[in-house]
């Protein structure tokens, strides 16, 4: 993600990949125009903890905790997110066909995963 190369971060994608957040569901030519615009930009992209990786014949899903810090037109942020993501196993190749993020409270007391 910090590269902000959308060729890159693309390649790990399948053409169907959507991501849903709070602000609904975006596809990858949404998502990826926004990086190859420049509007949308990460300078920083941490795992906080292990992720968790679970895997079901040619599918897996990763739970992890993200924290990043990134510019959204023009607006800098950083934010705290929980993200799930769906890969897919084809032709030897993993891709990710779902990502769904949310962000983190600390106040509820959950578990880290």
């Amino acid at each position: 993600m910090i590269t902000n190369d959308a060729d890159s971060i693309g390649s790990f994608m399948a053409d169907e990949w959507v991501i849903v957040s709070e602000r609904g569901v975006a596809t990858k030519e949404h998502f990826l125009g926004f990086v190859r615009s420049g509007a949308l930009t990460h300078s920083r992209f941490e795992m906080r903890g292990e992720a968790r990786i679970r895997t079901y014949d040619d599918t897996a899903v990763l739970t992890a905790r993200v924290e990043n810090t990134a510019q959204f037109g023009g607006a800098a942020f950083e934010a705290d997110e929980w993200t799930t993501d769906v890969f897919v196993k084809r032709e030897g190749k993993w891709l990710c066909v779902l990502s769904h993020i949310t962000g983190a409270d600390d106040k509820t007391g959950g578990a880290e995963q």
